[in-house]
């Protein structure tokens, strides 16, 4: 006895169970993915320490430095003079590495006398207003500034301030030394190009004046301010104090991070780490660990899929089916009813259905094939009497008549047209054309196509020329390819601007094929049209294009002669649009056949 689909179904959820024992590693994943991120968090925490001691180290280096020429600076009475400061600090050579930008004495007022590079401005500029001036004027010792906005350079600075002290320990001036962060990094490189290079995000924050001293992607001349609140979560979670954790970055990306406060400058030392980059190893690990548990359920999960797959495949071939019925209107090739009782019953009504449709189908092909032969004879009688008439058989007409005579001329034969078209179509979705090529010569069939086609062109006012080789023969059917001509001139003609140009080329590509290209100087397919050009009653306006008129099966019509034609067709965009037909060019001495589908 077959098993029912729910009898399967009962079994690949048995399988799912093994989903269950995968849940009980998971908790042991969980445990080891905590124990990395906290490891990894350390390792953050360290790093940033590291990269904070290497500044502070840098200052503390370049504050001995001003400290011991801040000595010399007075007899142990009184302040040099002002000529006698300069000379001292022009000749610190081996200081201006540590302070580029330049050194200055001030009084004990705090107001610039004396400086090694002239600053504009300057001299004579008190600064005891700063507050660590003001620090240092209560403290007498050495002070390192928050970065401060210079008053003169206006860019961001670092003071260091040594006193000049008496031997009574009185304040005669201050030595102060000045780095112009926007030139000058004190930032230790080496670390932050390894954290580039191994994908860590390294970040260093100026929180009093809500910059980046370093952005985490290249040592910047110009500070860039912080993002506004919420808009970066790692630089907010550096700010909100906490030294270590788990942030989201945007995206659905997770972040490990570890931060440092250096008190010196204010600033924040940010490293982080994608949190998928954290948990690797654990992931690793508990992989191999759950490859044992899962051979143990192997056999059963085979099993289960074994079952699972015999139960779905005829649900995927009647798929298979129904899709290419979708695709294929005259494909009616019923299902197989196999399989379980469910899926043989679904395939007894969908047969039924095939059926039903099949029969529909005929029945509208022989209402379209019967319509069309009834009206075509009618009509044809219509158009000849309207003919005579138009011509002055039947003597001369009045202005206003002749113009209502042409006028149902005009609309008479654009109806007959749209029967030609619509038996034509009939007959190549039925398989019932038949195509008899004789030797033709390629220039007289675009001849008499663009003869055809020259008082359409002339009523639109445009031009036509032809580039085909006198010598250039094929066989072909001569009929079918003189309509897949007018098809493709007529529509060249509706979609060229007034006074423009269509041109019908023919050539031999390789050896045994023939291409014609018409090419008009309108706009070309429109895009979103493209892939509906062959489509039966597919019709293009897009713009200050001439709406088409017809059934919009010309182009439908080519494609199916076309391809009875063993050919193929096709368009490009350029300056225009380009249609082309490429077509077996078979040898002159072949013999003559029908082709029929």
């Amino acid at each position: 006895m077959r098993l029912s689909l729910k009898g399967r179904i009962a079994l690949i959820i048995l399988a799912g169970a093994l989903l269950t024992v995968m849940a009980v590693l998971a908790t042991a994943y969980h445990s080891l993915v905590d124990d990395f991120e906290q490891q990894l968090s350390q390792r953050q925490t360290e790093e940033t320490v590291r990269a904070a001691e290497q500044v502070e180290q840098a200052l503390t280096l370049r504050m001995n430095a001003l400290e011991s020429v801040s000595a010399q600076l007075s007899d142990g009475l009184t302040l040099n003079t002002t000529t006698r400061l300069t000379t001292k600090m022009e000749r610190q050579r081996n200081l201006r590495r540590f302070f580029p930008d330049g050194l200055v004495v001030l009084d004990s007022d705090g107001t610039a006398i004396a400086e090694s590079i002239l600053v504009p401005g300057r001299l004579g500029t008190n600064y005891a207003d700063r507050a660590h001036f003001r620090q240092l004027f209560e403290t007498r010792q050495s002070v390192i500034s928050h970065p401060v906005i210079g008053r003169t350079t206006g860019a961001p600075l670092i003071s260091f301030l040594s006193p000049i002290l008496s031997d009574d320990g009185d304040l005669l001036g201050v030595l102060s030394g000045v780095i112009n962060l926007a030139q000058t990094s004190i930032l230790p490189e080496q670390r932050l190009a390894e954290a580039l290079r191994d994908g860590v995000i390294f970040k260093i924050l100026d929180t009093d004046n809500l910059v980046y001293v370093y952005n985490g992607a290249d040592l910047s001349t110009e500070l860039q301010p912080l993002p506004s609140p919420r808009e970066n979560p790692l630089v907010d979670a550096a700010l909100s104090g906490f030294g270590a954790g788990v942030t989201e970055q945007g995206a659905g990306q997770r972040l490990v991070f570890a931060s440092t406060h250096l008190q010196q400058l204010g600033w924040i030392f940010v490293r982080a780490v994608p949190y998928e980059q954290a948990i690797a190893p654990a992931k690793a690990f508990f992989l191999h660990f759950a490859g044992i548990s899962v051979l143990i359920g192997g056999a059963l999960a085979l099993v289960a899929f074994w079952l699972a797959w015999t139960a779905m495949r005829p649900l995927e071939s009647m798929t298979r089916q129904i899709r290419v019925m979708a695709t294929q209107a005259r494909n009616n090739q019923p299902l197989p009813e196999t399989g379980v009782s469910e899926v043989a019953r679904l395939a007894r009504a969908f047969n039924r259905l095939t059926a039903e449709r099949k029969a529909l189908s005929e029945i509208k092909d022989d209402f379209v094939a019967v319509v069309s032969h009834e009206l075509r004879t009618p009509l044809t009688s219509i158009n000849g009497a309207l003919k005579l008439i138009q011509s002055g058989a039947t003597g001369a007409l009045p202005e206003k008549t002749g113009q209502l005579t042409t006028l149902a001329l005009r609309n008479g034969e654009r109806l007959q047209i749209i029967i030609n078209d619509l038996l034509d179509f009939n007959k190549l979705s039925t398989g019932k054309m038949a195509l008899t090529p004789v030797l033709s010569s390629v220039a007289e069939l675009v001849d008499d196509a663009v003869s055809g086609n020259e008082p359409m062109a002339a009523a639109y006012r445009v031009q036509l020329r032809r580039q085909v080789a006198s010598s250039l023969r094929a066989r072909v059917d001569p009929l079918r390819l003189r309509q897949i001509l007018n098809n493709l001139i007529s529509n060249a003609i509706k979609y060229s601007p007034s006074g423009g140009w269509v041109t019908v080329r023919a050539d031999r590509v390789k050896q045994d094929r023939l291409r014609i290209t018409v090419s008009d100087q309108g706009l070309g397919i429109p895009g979103e049209f493209r892939n509906r050009l062959f489509e039966r009653f597919a019709q293009a306006e897009n713009g200050t294009m001439r709406a088409s008129q017809g059934t919009g099966l010309g182009l439908t019509i080519c494609k199916e002669l076309v391809d009875l034609m063993q050919g193929q067709i096709g368009y490009y965009n350029s300056d225009g649009a380009h249609l082309w037909v490429e077509l077996p060019l078979m040898a002159p001495g072949g013999a003559l056949t029908t082709l029929a589908r």
